[in-house]
């Protein structure tokens, strides 16, 4: 039986090395690599061939309330950016803490941040504030390289940022774990890693700055725009968590979609400029496609590894290996498994990692944070790297891939370290979670 599993593991690696080799996208190398699996497996029926067509299409669903969550949560940020909101506060950040550097450093920090925490994807904070953050941060007197690190890092950090962390949102679906009481343990060491990223990164200023020169260089903000327009429709948002948690029985579960729905409107109607909802959301929507596609291909992955039995051969490994050697050996499986097939990566490795790990004491929801920020580095990771990329395309640095790897090498240790030790210590760090409840 295992020599059998082995087999259908290795049609399936195939398929993918096959379909990358083709530089196909990755969404087709996944769901390629899927079907070979299926086919392989039905060889010797696990799956039979006429059930295929099935654990495909049941596969495609376990994670719809992610990608619900994911679009409404993009589509709200789109709004506020049509609005004029992101220009707004950048804007003012520059007008008011350019001579403060820590200060200014620190709130680009945060207005990075804000989208991908909402969102999941750091993909969205990159598109939706990167541009006026990079311009900011290049009027700090930053090199292009150094901007491309500062905000390949924090986005990284916010798609790790509560209250939506995809990677985590994955896991909890796979194991049963509620996605409860995640707000403290990921936010406290996302705030301190993103400060630590920003400090070391970017308090060194090349050559002069000008603040009339930064402010003149930043998108235009409408007329009529005001701070409260800007924060209203996030008062509403986390009003809805803040009513849930004060009253946490008498308040009805509307979820997350919609609150972000709820809060898209609220934007919409206090924006100072008229905004076509629907041709913002066709546009929204397009380009979230691919990584919605991702989400639905790694369930199909993810239901035919488990009908193959190579899901449960990799859970196998998984528990054989030594626990030391295994706290090692984190720090580089977990960021590649994630630049080879994205979210897969935490499918395929984290739900036996998290069911063993919890299974010998240690707290599967630190556990889950904790392998968080590992998978946050592997989307600088070839083949995909796609925060990598799209940082230094946001950024416009002209370097290579490599110069650019080699300047986040500091808050790239620093997360690393910070991420095994709150897996092996997870059990110590249980209040943190306690806290969040």
């Amino acid at each position: 039986m295992i020599f059998q599993i082995v087999l259908i593991l290795l049609a399936m690696i195939g398929a993918y090395a096959a379909a990358h080799w083709k530089k196909l996208p990755v969404e087709i190398c996944i769901f390629l690599t899927a079907v070979a699996g299926g086919l392989a497996g039905a060889v010797v029926k696990t799956p039979p061939l006429l059930e295929l067509p099935r654990h495909l299409v049941e596969g495609a669903f376990p994670y719809l309330d992610v990608m619900l969550v994911f679009s409404t949560a993009t589509i709200f940020m789109a709004v506020v950016e049509e609005s004029g909101g992101v220009a707004y506060v950048v804007r003012g950040t520059i007008r008011l803490f350019y001579n403060v550097r820590v200060l200014a450093l620190l709130v680009l920090m945060i207005i990075v941040l804000i989208p991908g925490a909402l969102t999941g994807a750091g993909s969205v904070s990159l598109l939706v504030v990167g541009a006026p953050v990079a311009l900011a941060l290049k009027h700090l007197g930053i090199t292009e390289r150094r901007v491309a690190a500062i905000l390949f890092i924090v986005a990284g950090l916010a798609a790790v940022a509560p209250p939506v962390n995809i990677w985590a949102m994955m896991l909890c679906a796979g194991t049963a774990i509620p996605y409860v009481g995640f707000t403290y343990v990921l936010g406290i060491p996302v705030l301190v890693l993103g400060t630590i990223t920003m400090l070391t990164l970017g308090l060194k200023r090349v050559g002069v700055s000008d603040k009339q020169a930064a402010l003149a260089a930043l998108p235009e903000v409408p007329a009529k725009m005001t701070g409260w327009r800007v924060l209203l429709p996030f008062l509403v948002f986390f009003g809805f968590i803040a009513v849930s948690r004060i009253w946490p029985f008498e308040t009805p579960v509307i979820g997350l979609p919609l609150q972000f729905t709820a809060s898209a409107l609220v934007a919409l109607l206090v924006s100072p400029k008229r905004i076509d909802f629907l041709a913002l959301s066709r546009k929204t929507m397009i380009r979230l496609l691919p990584l919605l596609a991702t989400t639905v291909v790694v369930g199909m992955l993810q239901q035919i590894m488990t009908a193959s039995g190579v899901r449960g051969f990799l859970s196998f490994a998984v528990i054989s290996t030594p626990l030391i050697l295994l706290y090692i050996l984190l720090a580089v499986i977990i960021p590649f498994s994630e630049g080879v097939l994205t979210y897969g990566g935490a499918v395929i490795l984290g739900i036996p990692l998290i069911w063993f790990l919890d299974s010998i004491g240690l707290h599967a929801t630190v556990v889950i944070a904790g392998l968080s920020f590992l998978w946050a580095l592997g989307d600088a990771l070839p083949p995909t790297a796609l925060i990598g990329r799209l940082s230094m395309m946001v950024s416009g640095y002209k370097g290579s891939y490599g110069s650019f790897l080699t300047q986040t090498w500091i808050p790239w240790v620093v997360i690393t370290i910070v991420s095994v030790l709150m897996v092996v210590f997870s059990a110590k760090l249980e209040f943190l979670v306690r806290w969040s409840m």
